[in-house]
């Protein structure tokens, strides 16, 4: 899989977006000039492009760089008039600052899922399919209502199947909060999770508890 390329002098704020995407496997490239974004593009998945660059305005080589690769302008610019013209400019999508790591994720999939240069990642968990990309769950076809926190908690465990996924990991991918403040939320989470999900088809439970460490979604 191709890196993704972040083009942002912003280094605090880089540094957590490159974080964010390894976390959930990308590959990154961070670079912090448009003169550095136009010689990689052509090798990337997809661009995160901030606008206020130290070479130049971004809008400027939106065109270019959408041609080569996805393209999703995040800027702290967030004025209408910035967000039509970049992407009349050939922009896939425009995420303004500051946002989560979570929505940042998710857009992603959905720009490399529409430009056809992923596939989807299902992960088959006893009769249930959990479709990362799409975030969405089913049973033998028929899709399993979920709340928004209960689907992004599921889809952190799909994503290590099989593995132990702590609590403080949890804490910070699906809530983005130091775990002693959600623990509490997050075992409610898990328990309304186990029940909406119901028994597998060999008894037991899909979400096993490691004591004392987190929880892990059974193969």
């Amino acid at each position: 899989m191709r890196p993704v390329l972040v083009v942002d002098d912003e280094a605090e704020l880089a540094e957590a977006v490159v974080a964010a995407l390894q976390r959930h496997g990308f590959d990154c490239i961070w670079v912090t000039t448009l003169a550095e974004a136009a010689e990689r593009a052509s090798d990337a998945e997809l661009v995160l492009l901030d606008l206020g660059l130290p070479d130049g305005d971004g809008l400027t080589q939106c065109a270019a760089l959408a041609a080569k690769a996805p393209l999703i302008v995040i800027s702290a610019r967030g004025e209408e008039v910035d967000r039509v013209l970049a992407l009349e400019l050939g922009a896939d999508d425009y995420l303004a600052k500051p946002f989560s790591t979570r929505e940042l994720i998710a857009r992603c999939r959905a720009v490399l899922r529409r430009s056809g240069t992923t596939r989807r990642t299902v992960v088959r968990a006893g009769d249930l399919d959990i479709d990362i990309d799409a975030f969405e769950v089913r049973r033998d076809g028929e899709p399993i209502e979920l709340t928004a926190k209960e689907t992004a908690l599921l889809m952190a465990l799909a994503e290590h199947q099989g593995a132990l996924v702590r609590r403080s990991k949890l804490a910070e991918d699906v809530w983005e909060s130091p775990l002693a403040l959600v623990q509490r939320t997050i075992d409610t989470h898990v328990s309304s999770l186990r029940a909406k999900l119901g028994v597998p088809p060999d008894g037991g439970t899909y979400i096993e508890t490691m004591h004392g460490a987190g929880y892990r979604l059974r193969r």
